[in-house]
């Protein structure tokens, strides 16, 4: 009996020390900087505080600030903005590219694969070749669209108020309809073929089999997708940042660039600590919000 729990002690001990290497990164990488960042946005610390430590706790009043800001209720607005819309075309034309490349013919894998090629990019990359191609003068773009007579005159993309944010959602489309792809794929295939012949024989035409089979049999697939999505895209920040750095007048700014913007441009940090914060709380309601229907759908 001692010795089954010398044993169990000892196997404790050592899941333990299996866990502790991944703990301490936590806490270093992440919780530290987390709760040091929450514990900043309640100062006030700027430039002219910063030597000498001179900064007071002023509580809620950086939070009052930002949402007393037009700036910072555009950047609100444009990351809402961002996020839905590109998961919007990110899903609806990943799910489409899914349904077809779940059809065999010869050339699906290659033509998939070289479809991957943008999501597996690293971002800065994406963000550089996305610039250069949506420039006024000498971009791709401009001149297709001028040598098939849909513009007049080259299209100042990165450089309108009125175009900027459209060009990042079209470049974050970009990379994420291939993540879209590849997850709905995954799930289509999960899915016997037994269940759709036996749907034919009774009767069932395909758009039947969509709405009452497909769709309800790729609802975990398709949460995933959505929530991971919106998560991903919430937290956009080097897409943005090298393709326009946020401008024009902030047309094109989110939470993120934004949050830089006000610590290492203009160098208020608790600002940049609030705005980031925000940042924060509305990624962990979504986190939350995915958490609960994934446990429904493991209840279910």
């Amino acid at each position: 009996m001692k010795s089954k729990k010398k044993f169990i002690k000892r196997s404790t001990l050592e899941g333990y020390c299996f866990v502790l290497p991944a703990l301490i990164f936590m806490m270093a990488l992440i919780a530290y900087p987390l709760v040091y960042n929450i514990m900043l946005s309640f100062r006030n610390l700027d430039v002219k505080t910063f030597k000498g430590d001179t900064s007071v706790f002023v509580g809620l009043q950086n939070y009052r600030d930002l949402f007393a800001n037009p700036t910072f209720l555009l950047v609100l607005k444009n990351t809402f903005v961002f996020t839905v819309s590109s998961l919007v075309f990110q899903f609806s034309i990943g799910f489409a590219l899914a349904l077809f490349f779940y059809k065999k013919f010869i050339v699906a894998g290659p033509i998939r694969g070289m479809l991957l090629i943008s999501y597996m990019m690293p971002m800065s990359v994406t963000a550089l070749l996305c610039r250069n191609m949506f420039m006024v003068n000498g971009g791709v773009i401009n001149d297709i669209l001028l040598k098939l007579s849909i513009i007049s005159k080259p299209v100042e993309w990165l450089i309108s108020t009125r175009t900027s944010l459209l060009t990042v959602i079209i470049a974050n489309c970009w990379v994420g309809i291939p993540f879209n792809m590849l997850l709905l794929t995954t799930g289509l295939s999960s899915i016997s073929e037994e269940i759709y012949e036996s749907a034919k024989v009774d009767g069932a035409n395909s758009v039947q089999r969509f709405f009452y089979m497909t769709i309800p049999l790729l609802r975990s697939s398709m949460l995933s997708a959505l929530m991971l999505g919106f998560i991903y895209t919430f937290k956009a920040f080097d897409l943005i940042y090298i393709m326009t750095g946020g401008g024009p007048l902030n047309s094109s700014d989110v939470l993120g660039t934004y949050a830089y913007s006000l610590s290492f441009g203009q160098y208020q940090f608790s600002m940049g600590a609030a705005a980031a914060v925000i940042l924060f709380i509305c990624l962990f309601i979504i986190g939350l919000f995915y958490l609960k229907l994934t446990m429904s759908e493991e209840v279910d």
